[in-house]
């Protein structure tokens, strides 16, 4: 009777689905399927994040060990350096009239990644932001994939998605309008970093393969993304349309 209220429709074009299942099974293909399949997600509470925090380079520190414990990068490995926001930014809008960034949050350069100190004034936007770097080095430090690759971005998002700390890129999504281009060969535009949707999907079939209908970190979506994360898992429940599958069940 409510179908219409509460569509079992994928959030995403077919395009976007077919790459984030694709790229789903290469993560778990490239670093084991536990993350995947029995994982825990990082949350935005004090189970997760104990440490006081005050925005001082101190705490964005142990802030930052911390993350890195969680993307599995031994915290001595990488630098952290901070980028000085410009004095006088500059504010633009896209034709829909969102706000267009024009400083990065952040940088990865190899052994260093450099935080713009605009982002310590909120941590958990912070644990996104750093979550992201890191994300590059364990697939482009570690030589997993060539930096010039189509979907550097995309993926780099992804693994953040696949290592348990995608609720915090998901309520901040570094989604710029300005940086589309095309899914290869299609007419199709793509994304330079992940939309909302298609952080919804991607936490669909994370909570989907893990036969968790009703993940109680859910609760801590921001609203549009809590929705379109629940439209992916009405969708995948009805259809299982899907290249990614849980796990069978051993009989008893």
């Amino acid at each position: 009777m409510f179908g219409w209220l509460f569509p079992s429709s994928c959030p995403v074009d077919p395009e976007a689905k077919r790459w984030v299942e694709r790229r789903m099974a290469w993560l778990r293909d490239e670093f084991g399927a536990d993350d995947r399949y029995a994982g825990g997600m990082g949350l935005p509470t004090r189970e997760f994040f104990p440490d006081p925090y005050d925005g001082s380079r101190k705490a964005v520190r142990v802030l930052f060990d911390r993350v890195c414990d969680y993307m599995g990068v031994e915290p001595g490995l990488i630098r952290l350096k901070f980028l000085r926001p410009s004095a006088n930014p500059l504010f633009l809008v896209n034709d829909g009239g969102e706000a267009v960034p024009t400083e990065a949050a952040g940088l990865y350069e190899g052994e260093v990644i450099r935080v713009n100190e605009a982002e310590t004034a909120d941590p958990m936007s912070l644990v996104g932001t750093l979550a992201h770097e890191l994300a590059h080095q364990r697939l482009i430090g570690e030589g997993r994939i060539d930096p010039n690759v189509y979907d550097n971005e995309l993926l780099t998002d992804l693994t953040v998605v696949f290592k348990g700390l995608g609720v915090f890129l998901a309520n901040v999504p570094r989604h710029w309008d300005g940086n589309h281009t095309r899914w290869p060969g299609t007419a199709l535009r793509k994304p330079e970093y992940m939309t909302g949707p298609m952080f919804g999907y991607a936490l669909a079939l994370m909570a989907w393969v893990r036969q968790d209908a009703n993940p109680a970190w859910a609760r801590h979506l921001r609203s549009g993304v809590r929705a379109e994360f629940r439209q992916g898992l009405r969708f995948l429940h009805k259809t299982g349309d899907a290249a990614l599958r849980p796990p069978a069940r051993r009989p008893r």
